[in-house]
């Protein structure tokens, strides 16, 4: 990698490729949440671009909180620990030690789902997953100590090798003076201290590839070199991660959710605005009086309502537009866009068909086929958010001794929410529709539920709900044991009964002697 340039020349040089992407995102920004993605010619203090439809941002909000719930869920591990295939097979050999090593990865599950919460990730995540639906790309960065920071498509720069790993990335930021030390504060400034907390400073962050697996970064004010921010990281323990929403061969940034539908949004706002402006127009009301007509404009004007005014009534007539069936031809095609909208953005209103009666099964039915539809994008951000995210806080939860430091090479982190939760959640529905087959059948016929294996059914149902069963599920040797318990218990009842009754205790007595003489005579 040539390192001879500038970070603030490498990022003017790649931002004539980025410029394309760029302009896109501003056009599907403007027609959903403007504020997202502005042009660099707005301040804090101009006024963005109002839409006439909402379609757009409740459409956008709604899925980035299912996205947000599905990437991170509040209530289990998005990720398990696992072991690799020689470790499993030394796990097997004993169980003991295969129970208490789970138990300990699960610990550490929960440690890391702790520290997720206590970071509180998921406000900068939803923020990111805004800027993935709407632009396509966005840069997280996971700092040392404090949270983490989203960077939107204008202030980064990056080159992808063919696989999609990241070869270079320039990012631009804008800070004030004071966050440096003393020392180099003086040095970028040039001396001028006169005030430095109202000044800013561009700060350029450039990380390239130098090995197969290890990143130069550094950081560059004022074309000055920070000696502090230079140093070296391996690819899995990464801080900056750049997201794409859906990806493109031989393309350095990705494409966002909302490009694929700019047609219908665009359509969608012409004819809101369209609309809006003809109701405006229409509810204006204008009266005309016939020129030398005995109706005066002043009584009509000062008129009060009940008063008494002398005029005709053919004299005064209302000023109408007759657009009220062009009007409706235009709110038919505003509602089909709508439609069309609710079902891309997976808003409620797609679930329900507008029909006297519904039934659960079909709305349940219709939301299953809508969200399966994002299986591309799931495996696309576990693989390129999820994983990095967990590998990036094992390390540093392990360097600040809150977890052990895993073994290298075997133990490793496997997503379990996305697509592999979507195929787990599809078992599950065809296992739902087997039993109630099953139970229909043995109402018919009692001996088809012998035919099943009990155990292995609810085992596969417990892995369709992701649920551990070890430990919760009676193993056969359990089964035997409890069994076997129970068979000496009810013996030790009969026995006590039979010694408190001495008829039962002859009758049992005459049992157990004719047991002892038949034994006799089989073995003779």
């Amino acid at each position: 990698m040539n390192l001879d340039k500038t970070a603030k020349e490498r990022y003017e040089s790649m931002r004539e490729y980025r410029e394309h992407y760029l302009k896109r995102g501003r056009e599907c920004s403007e027609l959903t949440l403007p504020s997202v993605l502005p042009d660099d010619s707005m301040s804090n203090s101009s006024d963005l671009y109002t839409p006439y439809q909402s379609v757009g941002a409740r459409g956008v909000n709604n899925l980035a909180s299912k996205l947000l719930l599905l990437l991170l869920p509040p209530n289990q591990p998005f990720f398990r620990l696992v072991t690799d295939g020689k470790t499993n097979e030394q796990m097997q050999q004993s169980a003991e030690m295969k129970t208490e090593i789970e138990r300990s990865l699960a610990k550490i599950e929960r440690e890391v789902m702790s520290e997720i919460e206590a970071t509180a990730i998921r406000v900068p995540v939803f923020e990111a997953l805004k800027h993935l639906i709407i632009t396509g790309n966005v840069l997280i960065h996971m700092p040392k100590k404090g949270n983490m920071r989203v960077f939107p498509l204008s202030q980064f720069t990056c080159r992808r090798d063919p696989e999609g790993s990241i070869l270079e990335l320039v990012v631009k930021e804008t800070v004030s003076p004071l966050s440096f030390e003393e020392e180099d504060r003086k040095i970028i400034m040039h001396g001028e201290q006169d005030n430095p907390s109202t000044a800013t400073v561009d700060v350029y962050t450039r990380i390239c590839l130098v090995d197969k697996d290890k990143y130069y970064i550094c950081q560059e004010a004022n074309d000055y070199k920070i000696p502090k921010s230079e140093g070296y990281y391996k690819s899995d323990d990464m801080p900056w991660t750049v997201l794409r929403m859906i990806r493109m061969d031989n393309e350095d940034y990705g494409r966002s959710y909302v490009e694929e539908y700019l047609g219908d949004l665009k359509s969608l706002e012409g004819l809101s605005q369209s609309l809006v402006e003809s109701a405006a127009a229409s509810s204006k009301v204008v009266f005309m009086v016939r020129p030398n007509s005995t109706t005066k404009k002043r009584d009509l004007a000062t008129a009060q309502n009940g008063d008494i005014i002398t005029g005709q009534q053919d004299d005064v007539a209302v000023l109408q537009t007759d657009k009220q069936y062009d009007l409706r031809v235009v709110a038919d095609a505003i509602h089909r866009f709508e439609e069309r909208m609710s079902f891309a953005f997976l808003l409620n209103a797609a679930v329900q068909r507008d029909a006297e009666r519904v039934t659960a099964q079909e709305i349940r039915y219709m939301a299953n086929e809508l969200e399966t539809a994002l299986g591309g994008v799931y495996s696309l951000l576990s693989q390129e958010f999820q994983l990095p995210l967990v590998r990036i806080l094992l390390k540093r939860m392990g360097t600040k001794g809150s977890i052990p430091k895993l073994p290298k090479g075997l133990v490793r982190p496997t997503i379990i929410t996305g697509v592999e939760a979507l195929g787990r959640g599809n078992d599950l529905q065809k296992l739902r529709e087997f039993t109630m087959e099953i139970q229909s059948i043995a109402q018919i016929n009692p001996q088809v539920v012998q035919m099943l294996n009990l155990e292995d059914l609810i085992t596969r149902i417990a892995t369709g709900h992701g649920i551990d069963t070890e430990g919760l599920i009676k193993s056969d040797d359990q089964l035997r044991m409890e069994a076997q318990q129970q068979a000496e218990m009810q013996s030790q009842n009969q026995i006590m009964d039979a010694a408190v009754n001495p008829q039962v205790m002859g009758t049992a007595a005459k049992a157990i002697s004719d047991n002892i003489q038949q034994q006799g005579v089989d073995s003779g």
